[in-house]
C-alpha cells in the first residue's frame, strides 16, 4: 500500500530525509521510530503530500505522490502531531464541515460522523465547543476527523500524546480495530504501544534507516549476555560463589546482601542457565524466591540503535 524508494528530503544545509526506502503492506500496522529530529514528520508529510520531496519516488494506495497527489489525499487519513483545530467551532459542527471537504457523501455524512465519534469516544462532547476540550479530547478529534472518508490507510504522528492511561489504552485498541480494514503508519514514543499493536517497526535516526523488522527479530539480532535476576534466601557469600561456578556466566552483582539476597547474573550469549542455577540451589537447600530472565525490551532496542548510530 505504501512504496517508498530512495526518499530525500533537503532543508538548505539540512539532510531531514536521507534516501530512505521501505514498504507497508495492506492490512499491515508500521510503528515508525525515531528520536526528535530524526525524520518521522518530514516523511510522513511527504507521503500526505503535505510537503513535496527534494528526490526520490513513492507510491501510496498505487498512487505517485508528485503526479497525483489529489488522489493520494482521497486515500489517505492524516493526523499529525498537532492536530490544526477550528477553535471557535462546536465539535459535531467541525466533523460535518471536515465530511464535505473530504467529499463524504451527503446521505452518509450524519452516519459516518457517528461512527467516527463513537469509535473515538468524543460523542458525550460533540455538542462543546473545540477550545474548551481538553489536550485528550482534541487528540481523538484529530484522529476522528482523519478517518472520517474511510481511507485506505491511515498514518498517525504522536496519536496517543496527551492522553491518559485509559485512554491511551482505548486509543491501542482502536489503532489494532482499524489495522483489520486499514493500513496503518504510526509513529509513537511510547515504546510499548508499539509492541503492543504493531507488527513491524522501522527506527530512523538522522535521517536514514537504521533498522527495519519485527520487534521479535530485532531483539533477537540485538539480545547479547543473558541476564537473570533471582533472589535466594541462604548464606549469601556461599550462594554467589556457587552460581559464579556455573558454565556460561560471566559477571554477576549480588545486592541486597543479608538473610535474603538479590543477584543479577549475565550469562554468555545463547546460554540460559535457569535450570542448573535451580538444580545447585535446591540441592544446597537454599530457598530459591524468585528466578526470571531480563528480556529486551523495545525501548533497550531504541537505544541501542539510535546511541550506536550517533556515536558512530
Amino acid at each position: 500500500m505504501i512504496q517508498v524508494k530512495d526518499l530525500t528530503k533537503r532543508f538548505a544545509n539540512t539532510l531531514a530525509v536521507d534516501g530512505i526506502s521501505f514498504h507497508v503492506e495492506k492490512g499491515e500496522i508500521l510503528g515508525f521510530l525515531g528520536p526528535n529530529g530524526a525524520g518521522k514528520t518530514t516523511t510522513m508529510r511527504i507521503l500526505t503530500c503535505f510537503m513535496p520531496a527534494t528526490a526520490g519516488t513513492a507510491l501510496v494506495a498505487g498512487y505517485d505522490i508528485f503526479n497525483d497527489s489529489i488522489k493520494v489525499r482521497q486515500n489517505v487519513g492524516y493526523m499529525p502531531e498537532n492536530v490544526p483545530l477550528y477553535h471557535d467551532m462546536r465539535v459535531s459542527e467541525y466533523l460535518t464541515f471536515r465530511a464535505k471537504l473530504k467529499g463524504v457523501p451527503r446521505r452518509r455524512r450524519r452516519q459516518r460522523i457517528a461512527e467516527c465519534m463513537e469509535k473515538c469516544s468524543i460523542t458525550d462532547v460533540q455538542r462543546k465547543v473545540i477550545g474548551t476540550l481538553s489536550k485528550g479530547y482534541r487528540q481523538r478529534l484529530g484522529l476522528a476527523e482523519s478517518m472520517l472518508h474511510d481511507p485506505k490507510i491511515l498514518i498517525l504522528d504522536e496519536p496517543t500524546i496527551g492522553l491518559d492511561p485509559n485512554q491511551i489504552r482505548q486509543a491501542r485498541h482502536l489503532i489494532k480495530e482499524l489495522g483489520r480494514s486499514h493500513t496503518i503508519l504510526l509513529s509513537t514514543h511510547i515504546l510499548p504501544e508499539v509492541e503492543m499493536v504493531c507488527g513491524r517497526v522501522i527506527i530512523i535516526n538522522r535521517g536514514k534507516i537504521v533498522a527495519m523488522d519485527t520487534p521479535e527479530n530485532l531483539m533477537n539480532r540485538l539480545r547479547g549476555a543473558t541476564t537473570v535476576s533471582l533472589e535466594v534466601r541462604g548464606p549469601g557469600q556461599q550462594i554467589k560463589d556457587c552460581l559464579e561456578a556455573l558454565d556460561g556466566v560471566k559477571k554477576i552483582v549480588w545486592h541486597d546482601k543479608g538473610e535474603i539476597s538479590h543477584y543479577t547474573l549475565e550469562a554468555a550469549k545463547g546460554v540460559d542457565p535457569r535450570e542448573e542455577i535451580f538444580h545447585r540451589i535446591a540441592k544446597n537447600n537454599w530457598v530459591l524466591r524468585e528466578m526470571k530472565r531480563e528480556a529486551m525490551t523495545l525501548e533497550d532496542i531504541f537505544v541501542q540503535i539510535t546511541t550506536q548510530e550517533k556515536s558512530a
